[in-house]
């Protein structure tokens, strides 16, 4: 996974930087095809903002937060991130039954 880190108005430090690695981790746990993560830190007037474009495997997926400060906006961000990438695994899996399995037949 390829995580590009930017700032806007913000100089993005090491530690902003390993602190987002850190959380992207937590998407892997769910998904095993993310290709490639943008994330965008940015600050107006007094609050802080941080949003992301996730490449999946057949996908894209986006979010943004806000928060008092920029880790809170982080932790926000991979939550929502979090529950997309969830929610786009389930989308993929197919529940349906092999074909051409049949079911318990009821008899007279």
């Amino acid at each position: 996974m390829k995580i590009d880190v930017t700032g806007h108005h913000v100089d993005v430090t090491d530690a902003l930087r390993d602190y987002v690695a850190e959380k992207f981790q937590r998407l892997e746990r769910h998904f095993d095809n993310v290709v490639d993560v943008h994330v965008i830190l940015t600050v107006e007037r007094s609050e802080q903002k941080a949003e992301a474009t996730v490449a999946l495997s057949g996908a894209r997926l986006f979010a943004d937060a806000t928060g008092a400060d920029m880790y809170a906006a982080i932790d926000l961000l991979i939550d929502k991130l979090d529950r997309q990438v969830v929610k786009h695994k389930e989308k993929r899996t197919d529940h349906h039954r092999a074909e051409g399995s049949v079911g318990p037949t009821l008899e007279p």
